[in-house]
This record gives structure tokens, C-alpha cells and sequence, in this order.
């Protein structure tokens, strides 16, 4: 018989994120869904994120810590996290982003009920001081494909959840950036496909430094991860790369 309320594994590295940190955190706390643990995986951070950390994790035991002996990058933060993961459910939340209280009733709930091993959803933005930017990224209406998510990033970090008993835990690549992006694409080269959920769930805080802020200057890197972490041919690279910057552009200026 199957769980009413399975548990969820949510993994959030944290390095130096003080500032953003318990915001992150008490929006897992305020989930209407309880069934969760949070593992928070701190890089050696320099900054008060350790006793933002200890603090929660005596408050809730939910709250699970895990404490790295030397600085890795966030892709090896993730793994630890995955790999101590006791959830039937995976799902994502980077230390300066949010998620919508019914984020998981929702999303697990329709995985649930329909069987999906993966899925994600739309998701809004916020200023760097929490206010709610009037930008919305919405989701594809259909199922995302291997090919699809080559053409177009849609899958964020914040909302992704995969069904790990159904479909083993699947790990970050060592590629020093878009470690997240090359673990939804190896999910779906296996012949998964990820479910769209065209609500806004989560949110995603844009600051000056954030990947996203200077996407522009990523194109020849694209190109290069794309190379290196698929497998493609340099024209197959230059395409998909092209059709992620069309996507890029009408992401960024459509509403």
C-alpha cells in the first residue's frame, strides 16, 4: 500500500549564506506538507551559516546537518546530500531561494497520484531584499524530453523533484558549473521524462552576482559543457546552444 504522505529529502548546500539562510530554511518549516527532511550541507563556510544551521537543527529535527572538512563547490555539497538522502523524494533548495508553503502538498501530490518520477515547476523571482520581482518563468504545457531540455533550460534547481525508489539516485556531474542542468538531462537521457506544473511554487532570488545576471558571457561555455558532459559533436553543440540562447532571450523578456 502506498504512503499518504512519502518522505522528501530537500538538499541545500550552503556556503557563506548568513544573509539568506534561515528565510530559506523556515519556508520548508512553514510547508503544509511535514513529511520532509532537510539536509543542509555546509561548504566550510566562513560566515555565521554554521549557527543559523545548529540553531534550526535543535529546533526541528527535521533538520539535518551535515558539515564538510574542506571547501568542494556546491556540486559535491549536493551529492553529499543526495547520497545521505532517506526520501522516496529528491528535491532541491539553494540557500538564498524559497519555496510557496504548498510546494510540496502540490507537486508531491500530483507525482503521487499520477506516477511521475520527475517533475518541476514554474517559478517567480525575487530582489536581492525579498520583495516579489513581477517576472515569471512558466513551464512547458507538455512533458520535457532529453531533446527538449537541450533546447531549453526550463527545469530550475529550486523545483525539481525526482522519485529516487522508482528511478535510483542519480548525482551531480564534477563540471564546475550547470552541475544541476547536466543531472536533469542525464535523468532524462535515460528515458525519463519530467512533468511540468505550471504554478508558481518557488522562488528564485536574483542577485548581482547570480549565474543568471551574467548569462551572456556563457555562451562559448555552453558550448564547451555541452562538449564535455553529452558527448556532442561541435555542430550538434553549436545548435543546441542556439536554441538556448533564443530561449534565453524570450525568458528573459517575456513575461
Amino acid at each position: 500500500m502506498k504512503e499518504t504522505h512519502p518522505l522528501v529529502s530537500i538538499i541545500t548546500p550552503v556556503y557563506n549564506a548568513e544573509r539568506y539562510l534561515e528565510t530559506t530554511i523556515r519556508s520548508v518549516l512553514d510547508q503544509k506538507y511535514q513529511n520532509w527532511e532537510m539536509i543542509l550541507v555546509d561548504d566550510l563556510s566562513t560566515d555565521g551559516s554554521r549557527a543559523i544551521m545548529e540553531q534550526f537543527a535543535e529546533m526541528d529535527t527535521r533538520v539535518r546537518n551535515v558539515f564538510l572538512e574542506k571547501n568542494s563547490g556546491s556540486g559535491v555539497a549536493r551529492n553529499t546530500g543526495i547520497a545521505a538522502a532517506r526520501g522516496r523524494y529528491i528535491a532541491f533548495l539553494d540557500s538564498d531561494d524559497t519555496w510557496h508553503p504548498e510546494k510540496l502538498t502540490i507537486q508531491i501530490g500530483l507525482m503521487e497520484t499520477h506516477n511521475w518520477d520527475f517533475s518541476h515547476t514554474s517559478y517567480g523571482y525575487l530582489y536581492a531584499d525579498g520583495q516579489v520581482m513581477p517576472r515569471v518563468f512558466h513551464v512547458s504545457s507538455h512533458p520535457v524530453t532529453y531533446t527538449d531540455l537541450l533546447k531549453r533550460t526550463e527545469i530550475s534547481c529550486l523545483t525539481a523533484i525526482y522519485n529516487c525508489e522508482s528511478i535510483g539516485k542519480f548525482y551531480m556531474s564534477e563540471h564546475r558549473r550547470k552541475q544541476d542542468y547536466a543531472l536533469w538531462l542525464g535523468i532524462l537521457k535515460s528515458g525519463v521524462v519530467s512533468h511540468p506544473v505550471d504554478q508558481v511554487l518557488a522562488y528564485y532570488r536574483q542577485t548581482p552576482h547570480s549565474a543568471t545576471s551574467n548569462k551572456w558571457k556563457l555562451i562559448l561555455k555552453h558550448v564547451s559543457f555541452l562538449r564535455e558532459t553529452q558527448g556532442l559533436g561541435l555542430i550538434k553543440a553549436i545548435y543546441y546552444t542556439a536554441w538556448w540562447m533564443l530561449n534565453g532571450v524570450i525568458r528573459y523578456y517575456v513575461k
